[in-house]
């Protein structure tokens, strides 16, 4: 265990989860948590007696808790962490698929958790503007999207939209931007229940390819129960990144060397998805070309 003057740090952690089950860790399964406290470890800051599935450093809290393949670029995990323990060094020990890129002191109370006041997710939906060729099926009216997300927009009860329980009812904001074939759906809420903004996605997708019809979410936010078999499932979680977690108060510094390796390391895999788009895609065009 490794001693010292230690003081309230919070860290901006970015990560590609798609070769993740999930961020909170799990005994038997590869985490992005147990990711981090593993390499607590190997710095010493945790006892490797423990385990770093057990163990957690004093005042350890995240923002959130995001599902198997949800990726983030501000995850935010805070403890008592030593001075030297900068995101350039966290990173010693971390894989290129998850980068710590920035940090703040935080009061001697910080919980990562409870404090944070607003989260904002971003879905990156393909969505082609006009149906042409093999995409016809993915192609959305943009109209219909914008109207969707506002009827979610604002204080409502979303408990036909996910299996949670209590904490249902939140102040939402829902936005889309056009970025060529994709739609970035942007969500803020305080907190969001589970796989809310993945169940919103898929409504709003319905409706915006014309498989719905906008009443449809009227419905969903309505008091009464919607029957299973008419509820709306959760969109795939690949597209969705945790895009920001504001507290008050608390101002992050970006590590530059820390920051230009997690550009990097995203800039690799997003060169190798493309490279397994292209494959796939010239696959698909070979097998059109014979009809």
């Amino acid at each position: 265990m490794t001693h010292g003057p230690t003081a309230s740090r919070a860290f901006r952690v970015a990560y590609d989860g798609r070769e993740y089950a999930g961020f909170q860790r799990q005994p038997h399964a590869t985490t992005v948590e147990g990711t981090l406290l593993r390499a607590l470890a190997e710095h010493g800051i945790l006892d490797r007696g423990d385990g770093p599935t057990h163990a957690t450093p004093p005042g350890y809290a995240a923002a959130g808790r995001t599902d198997a393949g949800v990726s983030a670029v501000a995850q935010t995990v805070a403890f008592a962490a030593p001075d030297w323990l900068t995101p350039r060094a966290f990173n010693g020990h971390l894989p290129g698929s998850v980068r710590v890129w920035a940090a703040a002191d935080a009061p001697t109370d910080f919980h990562a958790t409870h404090d944070a006041v607003r989260r904002t997710y971003r879905y990156h939906l393909y969505a082609p503007a006009r149906a042409d060729g093999a995409d016809r099926d993915y192609a959305v009216d943009d109209d219909r999207v914008h109207d969707a997300l506002t009827r979610f927009s604002g204080e409502h009860d979303f408990h036909n939209l996910t299996s949670d329980e209590t904490g249902t009812t939140r102040d939402l904001t829902a936005s889309a931007t056009r970025d060529g074939d994709l739609l970035v759906v942007e969500v803020s809420a305080g907190g969001f229940p589970r796989a809310l903004v993945r169940r919103i996605v898929g409504a709003v997708r319905a409706v915006g390819r014309g498989a719905a019809d906008p009443s449809l979410i009227d419905r969903l936010l309505a008091p009464e129960p919607v029957p299973g078999e008419r509820g709306v499932g959760p969109a795939p979680p690949e597209p969705l990144v945790l895009w920001d977690v504001r507290y008050e108060g608390v101002a992050f510094e970006a590590d530059p060397e820390a920051a230009e390796s997690a550009r990097v390391a995203f800039g690799e895999r997003y060169r190798d998805a493309r490279h397994a788009a292209a494959a796939t895609g010239a696959i698909r065009d070979r097998i059109a070309g014979t009809d």
